[in-house]
């Protein structure tokens, strides 16, 4: 039988100082050179991995270190990207259920949104990313549209790093009144800003978190059928000059896609591959309506689709055409989407996608738990454009360690099958954030998880009585 873990010729010379190091765990790297290491350690300086390896040769290389993290009985995996969410959804979970998603975004959510206020938003996203962090997410894309000022977009920014996570906060881009406004029912208030004031707000919130900011900002033409399409290329424009990702809400549901082409006379990827909008930094948040040519499109683009298995089965949406999106070469980022109606976990999608896809395809193969880990981290660095999803020397220090010692996990024959069968929030036991422990033993060590989830219970009541939601929240409701 092969040794599990052959000795590295890339080893570091003895003598080095590391700031922390995780040892003594089944570590899976997602390196295709050496995907998992059996009572392996990982090696910490600055906000990046210097070493991995056999905690024997990590030890002798490191033999001081400013921290150390016992990991026996425990598995290490790179951090998991949440690749579109919306926190702020998080104070109205539960009350659009049973809704279509026209009626769930026309009576529920964006009347819920257009009352925010700034301390409501703060108060939902610490909470919101503080679900994240503690289930093992290390990096978000958040759209936030509600309000879009400079002020609340740079505290969402705030809020979400505040309790650890490094992302992006897809700013939600309106502009004017447009037909597809009209036919989706979007509120006026949205749209409360020209095309030339978005882009100046964009500008403002650059000047304060510039691109490389820990969470930067991205520019977010909410959705194709609804905002203007010479302003959705002024976003992407904005993206390519500024070294940037940008997104947008694409072929979600058939109706949406009937809209576009209705006002357009072409379907939306269509569009937007004519257009020359296509590529790495185009991600496109569901993807699910597409046909064989607008697969083909992204995927000769390398664009980015993003899939929410979870919120797209709850709502009905459709299923994402993974397999051949995949296949032609897209990156495809996984993601919790509207918390109103999914929990905020990585796990959660993970297990989702892998039932979903299977059971459309009628294929008990297809994905297996190694694609559904490869989605979660590394493509979803690639979305996020950042090194990180893995775990080698110069990625990011982005860590989750997994307890292994709890009844869930006996036996753990496969663990890297079982992370994406039966892996949960729960396991979580620590997370790295930038060479940063910003959870240790299921507790976040930056934030008082109390007084988090205290405001936002204040500001879930506000919210729901300002909106007129009462009606939602009875405790049964015949249908």
């Amino acid at each position: 039988m092969p040794d599990p873990n052959p000795p590295d010729p890339a080893a570091p010379p003895a003598g080095r100082r590391a700031d922390l190091i995780v040892e003594g765990a089944y570590v899976v790297t997602l390196d295709d050179r050496r995907p998992v290491i059996v009572d392996g350690s990982v090696a910490v300086a600055g906000d990046r991995i210097v070493a991995v390896g056999s905690a024997g040769d990590v030890d002798a290389s490191f033999p001081e270190s400013a921290r150390r993290i016992d990991a026996s009985g425990c598995l290490v995996m790179p951090g998991m990207i949440d690749t579109h969410t919306h926190l702020f959804q998080v104070l109205g979970r539960s009350l659009g259920d049973g809704l279509e998603l026209m009626a769930w975004l026309r009576d529920f959510m964006l009347p819920m949104a257009v009352h925010l206020t700034l301390d409501d938003v703060v108060a939902a996203v610490r909470l919101s990313s503080l679900m994240s962090v503690l289930a093992g997410t290390t990096a978000v894309v958040d759209n936030h549209y509600a309000p879009t000022d400079t002020a609340t977009t740079l505290a969402v920014a705030e809020a979400v790093e505040s309790v650890g996570l490094r992302g992006a906060i897809a700013r939600g881009v309106f502009g004017s009144r447009v037909e597809g406004s009209d036919r989706m029912g979007v509120p006026d208030e949205l749209h409360a800003f020209s095309a030339a004031e978005e882009l100046r707000i964009m500008d403002e919130c650059l000047h304060q978190r510039p691109p490389g900011s820990r969470v930067e900002v991205w520019p977010m033409p909410e959705n194709v059928v609804y905002v203007d399409r010479d302003l959705i290329a002024a976003c992407a424009d904005l993206a390519e000059q500024r070294d940037l990702r940008w997104q947008a809400h694409c072929s979600e549901a058939q109706e949406e896609v009937v809209i576009f082409t209705d006002v357009h006379g072409e379907r939306p990827v269509e569009w937007l591959s004519r257009a020359g909008l296509l590529g790495p930094r185009a991600t496109l948040a569901h993807a699910i309506w597409l046909n064989d040519d607008e697969v083909a499109a992204i995927g000769a683009a390398r664009a980015c689709a993003l899939h929410q298995p979870v919120c797209n089965q709850v709502i009905s949406s459709g299923v994402m055409r993974l397999h051949e999106l995949v296949d032609a070469g897209a990156t495809v980022g996984l993601g919790t989407d509207g918390l109103a109606v999914s929990g905020q976990s990585m796990f959660e999608a993970m297990k989702s996608a892998y039932g979903l896809h299977r059971l459309s395809r009628m294929d008990p193969t297809w994905p297996p738990a190694e694609q559904l880990l490869d989605l979660v981290c590394r493509h979803g660095a690639r979305v996020l454009g950042r090194p990180a999803g893995v775990i080698s020397e110069g990625a990011l220090a982005d860590l989750v360690v997994i307890d292994l010692q709890t009844p869930r996990w006996v036996p753990a024959h496969r663990p890297v099958a079982m992370l994406a069968l039966i892996g949960h929030g729960a396991d979580v036991r620590d997370v790295v954030v930038d060479g940063e422990v910003v959870v240790r033993r299921g507790r976040p060590t930056l934030v008082d998880q109390d007084e988090v989830m205290a405001k936002a219970r204040e500001a879930a009541e506000r919210v729901a009585t300002a909106a007129g939601l009462e009606p939602l929240r009875a405790a049964w409701i015949d249908r």
